[in-house]
């Protein structure tokens, strides 16, 4: 069929773990924001959802770091955090083994793409699915972006991979949607925790709504870690987005919020040829 959805949205695991810390009226700003881009969801009739995340060491870790990883399972759980501090239970979550492995084989043909039978869904995937399928009732396939562990990978690699997931979505007969999820700049478990640069944020959606390719591709690994954090190289599951959809972006919802410790954002891209 073809891509039919895609969207980029915040997972901080404070978006819900925090939640009786936050002012009532600016999280229901934020929850609503979630529930407009769940309806748009549901309204593309999606046959699956794949989420482009940045894993934070719950799968994978230095002596096992793939670039890309896809998930090729049955099903899925999560969150692998304590549910109580997350605040979103326990939960099993399906997926699509054949479809993956359709998905998986177009994909290597431009991408080296490692992929896992097994996969425990962290806070970067439950925190978005809690809001967007909270039925769980919706076929996942996860991807992981390495954004934790250097050398990472080039943003033009993180381009290549949005490409060939639009690529593969296009060759199979089922509709996909395709979400990235991650913060923009934050600094997450360091003295610095709710720091939020508002004006990098702003300028990178601002490149992001534009799909601007060469102004995406033109941060830098070390500029980003300046001003915006290690939290920022999580830009790389938002740029593939970009790369797949190949349309504008609409941006529904961007307020910094520091007791989550994340500019919260939410917003969609239109599908392009």
């Amino acid at each position: 069929m073809s891509l039919v959805f895609a969207g980029i949205c915040s997972h901080a695991p404070g978006i819900t773990g925090r939640v009786n810390m936050a002012d009532r009226a600016v999280t229901e700003e934020l929850y609503g924001a979630y529930r407009g881009m769940a309806d748009d969801l549901a309204a593309s009739k999606p046959d699956a959802l794949i989420v482009v995340a940045a894993e934070h060491f719950a799968n994978f870790f230095m002596n096992n770091m793939p670039a890309f990883a896809m998930g090729m399972a049955e099903s899925y759980e999560g969150p692998i955090e304590d549910p109580k501090w997350l605040g979103i239970p326990h939960t099993a979550v399906p997926g699509n083994a054949p479809l993956s492995q359709q998905l998986i084989r177009e994909i290597m043909q431009t991408v080296d793409l490692a992929y896992a039978e097994e996969w425990k869904f962290d806070h970067g995937v439950m925190v978005p699915l809690s809001f967007l399928t909270p039925r769980y009732n919706l076929p996942i396939i996860p991807v992981n972006i390495n954004c934790q562990g250097p050398p990472l990978a080039p943003l033009h690699r993180a381009w290549a991979l949005g490409e060939a997931l639009r690529r593969a979505a296009d060759q199979v007969p089922q509709r996909i949607a395709m979400i990235g999820t991650g913060g923009i700049s934050h600094w997450p478990a360091t003295p610095d925790s709710g720091k939020i640069n508002e004006q990098w944020d702003r300028e990178f959606l601002r490149r992001w709504q534009s799909n601007d390719k060469g102004a995406m591709l033109s941060y830098t690994d070390e500029a980003t870690y300046r001003d915006a954090g290690q939290g920022g190289f999580e830009i790389r599951t938002f740029i593939s987005i970009a790369a797949a959809a190949r349309g504008q972006g609409r941006l529904q919802y961007y307020r910094p919020i520091p007791i989550f410790s994340v500019g919260c954002t939410i917003a969609n891209m239109s599908i392009g040829n």
